[in-house]
């Protein structure tokens, strides 16, 4: 037993594992009296806890006094041994691994410089310190270029504070054979935005509308340009107006730009909901 090896339980497997998990992987050994392989693998366990001084977390669970544990995340053999990641299973491995195995597992989990950068970038982003997530991220690319989650982290950063340029220009090194669905989505909001910078501004747009409310091409227009700046809320009500008008062409538009709308807002869960039921009583 060392300071990064304990024992857990139901009650506090939350603390112990899931919060703790934000700041370091976790390993939880999911383990019992009578399994020889538990013996075996036990001390290699406690053996790497100890010599890896905290970049990763031991917490071991005895599988007969925490039954519900153990079902509750899937045991069903043992030794069990799941890492968890910022409060998930990352990765699991079932019977006794000799020591080379299991520091081949934990290679694997621990995260480098550059992903730790990325990590508390993310904590500071929850706290809303956007500034000193930004830094962050850029230096967590300065020494792991090739980190695609923190460079998508920074473009999505970016385009939030509507630095939609810059957020092209770190977006460009992903090659399109390594994109991801989180990197399509991000792409197609770059796009949105290239696109925009053909129509006319937001004020003129405004300023066409004051002057006839019923110039539906522009109360289009006016709804790609509010997308483009992640105003999404006037966009969806500016689109919606084009819907309940038109019976034509625009209105197809307008739908489609609402429905790219609903996959942009991401984590708007209440505008989105609203939206998508005022969308529908226009179209039925």
């Amino acid at each position: 037993m060392n300071a990064h090896s304990f024992e857990t339980g139901t009650e506090s497997f939350e603390r112990d594992v899931l919060q703790a998990s934000a700041k370091v992987p976790v390993l939880v050994d999911f383990w019992a009296p009578w399994c020889a392989p538990c013996r075996v693998l036990k001390p290699i366990l406690e053996k790497l806890a100890a010599e890896y001084q905290g970049k990763f977390l031991l917490a071991k669970v005895n599988s007969d006094e925490h039954q519900e544990l153990s079902a509750q995340f899937g045991v069903r053999s043992i030794p069990n041994v799941k890492a968890f990641v910022d409060g998930k299973m990352a990765d699991e491995f079932t019977g006794a691994l000799p020591e080379s195995g299991v520091r081949a597992f934990l290679d694997r989990l621990i995260p480098t410089p550059g992903e730790k950068l990325r990590r508390t970038a993310r904590v500071l982003v929850a706290q809303g310190d956007f500034d000193e997530a930004e830094r962050h991220l850029r230096s967590a690319l300065e020494i792991e270029p090739e980190n695609k989650v923190a460079r998508l982290d920074l473009v999505e950063l970016l385009l939030a504070k509507n630095s939609q340029a810059e957020a092209e220009a770190v977006f460009a090194p992903i090659p399109e054979r390594e994109r991801d669905e989180r990197a399509d989505r991000i792409y197609s909001a770059i796009s949105r935005w290239k696109k925009s910078q053909q129509l006319p501004s937001i004020a003129e747009l405004e300023s066409r509308l004051a002057v006839n409310p019923d110039d539906l091409p522009s109360r289009v227009a006016l709804g790609e340009r509010l997308i483009a700046e992640r105003q999404f809320e006037p966009a969806l009500a500016a689109l919606l107006e084009v819907v309940r008008k038109d019976r034509g062409a625009l209105r197809t538009s307008a739908r489609k730009l609402m429905v790219e709308v609903f996959n942009l807002a991401e984590g708007q869960d209440e505008l989105v909901g609203t939206y998508r039921k005022l969308l529908a009583g226009a179209l039925y």
